[in-house]
């Protein structure tokens, strides 16, 4: 059995899984870089190993450091999270030659999903080779990362050729890979992904959908589960989809396969190797808790044949400290208070008091509810948002309780274009009279 557990990762998600850790009776074991020596994360675990250095090429991004932190930490097991190394087969076969045991998919899973070209040839899928005007608008993609980097929307066919050069060029930089394809451009279409988890016994389960649809800069911000709307063939073909795309690379442990839907049709994006960000929406839904599910997965623990029934509704909201109004620019400060109603789940990385820092993702927190019903759950979330207490660094809340509010969206007629329609007439996303004052030295 696994005793001890390092996170190979900071903030929220090394505190979520520190949670269930702790509640199993694991050591847990922190890793982090110079600005996090005094974050929430390091605080809350049972030891921690520094990786000197601030930048995540210097730190979290160093599979070796990290191996070499979990033999010398006593660690018997690693998780990775999600983000930096998560989806990095050679860190999966590094722990996995020291011994270790890995959190997550086999490494093979890993590369055969971590192309997206590969991933739709599994999926029976080919990208456009030859675009004609009939085939507008297309998208550019990068084959490796995401994250809408190495990401072109292309209206004219004349304009293919820089999209693909400049995609090419962006993809190389962030992923270190300048591969890239280009596929149809659903307008209007909502993103609707699928959690699996699988074990080692070749059971695979469909846990639902998720919508997440509301989304900047190709970035989710409101998720919710199930997606909602969808005719019930639909879903049904959305979970066939995913356990074949599971079975289709001998997949283990926790995973999410999306897609872009537009009325009934349904089009293949990626597959994630890793833990969701919004996984605790389906956590809430089915009564799971996919971390315990993953450990127990990993020590080859069998899952039953069928997951447990669904229930009710549930939505989450991102938190960031960024200025909507202002180009989602990053906020950096100290937190003074970060407080929410207890009615509704809050993961953060981050107490009262605690530095918002340059260095990494701007996410404060989430917020999920959980209730019977859709509107209930949207009504519960947006209660919990307008009590929230937040002193310090700007954020979006006010962005994310009038989206919750919206016509569009409380009625379930949401899509990935709502921020390019609304983002203008959301209260929260202009700049108030005042922001000049506010912005002054005190």
């Amino acid at each position: 059995m696994i005793t001890s557990v390092l996170v190979a990762n900071r903030g929220e998600i090394a505190c979520r899984i520190f949670r269930t850790c702790h509640e199993l009776g694991i050591r847990t074991v922190a890793v982090h870089s110079d600005p996090d020596a005094n974050a929430l994360h390091t605080r809350m675990a049972d030891a921690a190993v520094r990786l000197p250095g601030a930048a995540p090429a210097d730190t979290y991004l160093r599979a070796d450091l990290i191996v070499k932190a979990a033999l010398a930490s006593g660690a018997d097991a690693v998780h990775p999270g999600y983000g930096f190394l998560s989806e990095n087969a050679d860190f999966a076969r590094a722990v996995l030659d020291a011994g270790l045991v890995w959190i997550g998919p086999p490494p093979s899973a890993i590369e055969a999903m971590a192309s997206k070209t590969r991933a739709k040839e599994l999926m029976g899928l080919a990208p456009l080779r030859d675009v004609t005007p009939a085939d507008l608008p297309v998208l550019v993609k990068a084959a490796a990362g995401g994250g809408g980097r190495g990401m072109r929307i292309v209206r004219r066919t004349e304009d293919l050729a820089a999209a693909l050069e400049s995609a090419r060029a962006e993809a190389a930089s962030a992923f270190g890979d300048g591969e890239v394809f280009v596929e149809p451009y659903v307008e209007d279409g909502r993103h609707v992904e699928v959690q699996i988890l699988a074990d080692t016994h070749g059971t695979v389960w469909a846990l639902g959908t998720r919508d997440c649809s509301l989304q900047r800069r190709h970035q989710k911000v409101i998720e919710e589960a199930p997606a909602p709307g969808l005719p019930e063939d639909l879903r049904a073909r959305l979970h066939e989809l995913a356990v074949r795309a599971a079975r289709a690379v001998d997949y283990v442990g926790a995973g999410t396969v999306e897609f872009l839907v537009s009325g009934t049709d349904a089009h293949f994006l990626e597959m994630n190797t890793r833990l969701q960000v919004e996984h605790p929406v389906t956590e809430a839904v089915f009564g799971l808790d996919l971390v315990a599910q993953q450990l127990r997965v990993a020590e080859g623990a069998p899952l039953p044949d069928e997951p447990p029934p669904a229930r009710g509704h549930a939505v989450e909201a991102r938190l960031y400290a960024e200025d909507p109004s202002r180009d989602w620019a990053p906020q950096t400060g100290t937190l003074h208070r970060l407080s929410v109603p207890a009615s509704v789940r809050l993961d953060t990385g981050y107490e009262s008091g605690d530095d918002v820092g340059v260095h990494y993702d701007p996410m404060l927190a989430k917020v999920i509810a959980h209730a019977p019903t859709r509107a209930e759950a949207v009504r519960k979330l947006a209660g919990a948002l307008e009590r929230a207490t937040i002193h310090g660094p700007t954020t979006n809340l006010d962005l994310l309780l009038n989206s919750l509010r919206h016509k569009e969206f409380t009625t379930a007629r949401m899509d990935t274009g709502f921020y390019d329609r609304h983002l203008p007439d959301l209260p929260g996303s202009a700049p108030g009279p005042l922001a000049p004052l506010a912005a002054a030295p005190a």
